[in-house]
């Protein structure tokens, strides 16, 4: 029993224990993802007290990270509860969560449900913690800013399909398209391109105009009818007004 106790007395607490951390660093210029280890407490406390959206110099990682700018874009304490932005705290609460709140999706209209979040202050108890680079160093990292992955799909919307290839309103959208081309289960060659969208046709400007035709035509009606109603309760009170005369006159008679 003695010795028992001692173990438990020389073990150290949770919060004296050394803090190991997963970096997931995501570069979207290239679209690479990588994942790194950290044991040296010296090096996350650099990330201990900071919030989630704030900017931090890489090269406390590292002479690797040199020049390296990073965001902090949430993460997960050991538990998996993820962070969640707005909530000022370095602990784990739980809030009444609805659909435009974050870490929540409801499954049917109108669904409320409380929800245990982590709070948005980066502390030792996080297990990942995710980073996205805003500027990159000189040195290239190997996984991450070497070989960037070709974007899979175009863009499908007009606009910004004109900011791409930095078009006109003169030129035809349609022709520059982003096509896909690949071999499906058959091992046909198939060409797949999206249908673009909020492109502006003469069909859409002509359903434009006809929804603006009627709109007026309904707004003349409203207003047709209103006068009609108007005319006949004005004729209706003055029938009632002067059966109500008549009446007065008939009784005073008598």
């Amino acid at each position: 029993t003695t010795s028992r106790l001692i173990e438990r007395d020389c073990a150290p607490p949770r919060a004296c224990q050394a803090a190991t951390m997963k970096l997931n660093i995501a570069h979207p210029a290239t679209g690479h993802m990588k994942v790194i280890d950290v044991d040296d407490e010296k090096k996350l406390r650099a990330f201990f007290d900071k919030r989630m959206g704030a900017e931090i110099d890489g090269g406390v990682l590292g002479p690797d990270f040199e020049g390296f700018i990073f965001r902090i874009s949430g993460g997960n304490d050991k538990q998996g509860f993820p962070m969640m932005q707005g909530v000022m705290s370095h602990r784990r609460v739980r809030l009444l969560l609805t659909k435009d709140s974050a870490c929540y999706r409801p499954r049917r209209k109108g669904e409320r449900k409380r929800k245990s979040v982590r709070g948005c202050i980066v502390g030792p108890d996080l297990a990942v913690l995710n980073l996205v680079v805003v500027k990159q160093g000189p040195s290239e990292l190997p996984g991450l800013t070497d070989n960037p992955v070709p974007r899979r799909l175009g863009p499908k919307r007009a606009s910004k399909i004109r900011k791409l290839f930095n078009l006109t309103k003169d030129d035809d959208v349609r022709k520059f398209v982003v096509a896909r081309e690949f071999k499906n289960k058959k091992g046909k060659d198939v060409r797949k391109r999206p249908a673009i969208q909020r492109l502006v046709t003469p069909v859409v400007l002509q359903r434009k105009r006809r929804r603006a035709v009627l709109k007026k035509v309904q707004q003349e009606k409203v207003k047709a009818e209103a006068a009609e109603y108007a005319r006949v309760h004005a004729a209706f009170n003055r029938e009632r007004r002067a059966s109500r005369r008549s009446s007065r006159r008939s009784s005073k008679k008598e």
